[in-house]
């Protein structure tokens, strides 16, 4: 190469990377979705409704749903789902979050569950009994719903607040008498370990999830939430459609077996729902009852915690 072609070649190569040219680039248009082990990105992935996405979306892996909004607390994902009594919690304590978007799951997806061999028979009979729960959220709220509609005074009954990993031994192993679970654990339990399903929630909660974004992503990425929300929806009614191959790629992500995911799916009956005035009703009613118990620290107001806008072409 002669000195001067080299002298072009090097002053280009300097051009190209310094670091004004460099900042006039377009970022590349990106979603930075959190999942929950077998959950959003399971569902997307295998609806086949990410194929032709107009942006990349970059995955991050939590192991539950109080670590994932710890994420969107801090920006450090756009967006994520999670039970709607954990939405509220943590926007609750002034997190700069809003829900988007719903799924709602039938009642009978959150349960109290007994085994085989317990000699306990209805709700009343846990008066005494140790009651295994995840503190907060779903489970914690739909426990007290099933007491209170059976007229069992919370205090008599001893409450083990165990995360699902510790609460499924405990259970096994009698350490505690009962246990409210949510779906596909309590699959997974009367399927592999003869367990009866003692009540459940229907009527009691609305069994909803949330798609949570942070208030940032909501002013920067507004055309993309608004395509993610929608591509959401169509992958809830393939779901509906396609239970076995849902539950077949489901299984080999969390490792569990196929015909309790597909148990799971048929009790939850899973389906997007709008945000209307409607739900946001319910909601308000379950977050103020969540409040009085003390499974929600602060008050809320829904109206103020959702935003409408995205899901008012879903239909009902």
């Amino acid at each position: 190469m002669t000195t001067i072609a080299r002298r072009a070649f090097l002053g280009a190569a300097a051009l190209l990377a310094s670091p004004a040219l460099l900042r006039a680039q377009p970022a590349p248009r990106l979603l930075r979705v959190g999942n929950q082990r077998g959950g959003l990105r399971s569902l997307i992935e295998a609806s086949g409704v990410a194929q032709d996405l107009p942006y990349r979306i970059e995955w991050s892996e939590f192991p539950a749903a109080q670590p994932l909004l710890e994420a969107l607390n801090a920006n450090a994902v756009d967006l994520g789902t999670m039970g709607d009594l954990n939405f509220f919690s943590v926007y609750s304590s002034g997190a700069p979050i809003k829900a988007i978007s719903a799924s709602r799951s039938d009642g009978a997806s959150q349960a109290i569950v007994v085994r085989g061999d317990s000699g306990i028979r209805t709700v009343a009979d846990l008066r005494g009994k140790r009651v295994a729960a995840a503190r907060g959220g779903w489970t914690h709220y739909s426990l007290l719903a099933i007491l209170h509609a059976a007229g069992v005074p919370f205090q008599d009954v001893r409450f083990a607040w165990l995360l699902p990993a510790e609460a499924a031994l405990a259970f096994r192993t009698g350490e505690v008498d009962a246990w409210s679970i949510w779906e596909p654990y309590t699959s997974l339990e009367v399927l592999n370990f003869g367990t009866r399903v003692l009540a459940d929630a229907r009527g009691l909660t609305p069994s909803a999830s949330v798609l949570a974004v942070n208030n940032r992503a909501l002013a920067e990425r507004r055309e993309q939430l608004q395509d993610f929300v929608r591509r959401d929806a169509r992958a809830w009614a393939w779901a509906q459609e396609n239970r076995a191959a849902y539950a077949r790629v489901t299984a080999l992500a969390i490792r569990q077996p196929e015909p309790v995911l597909i148990r799971a799916y048929e009790v939850n009956h899973t389906r997007a729902v709008p945000i209307d005035a409607a739900l946001v009703r319910e909601f308000q009613q379950a977050v103020d009852q969540a409040h009085a118990w003390g499974v929600i620290p602060g008050k809320v107001s829904v109206a103020d915690a959702v935003d409408q806008s995205f899901t008012r072409d879903l239909g009902t």
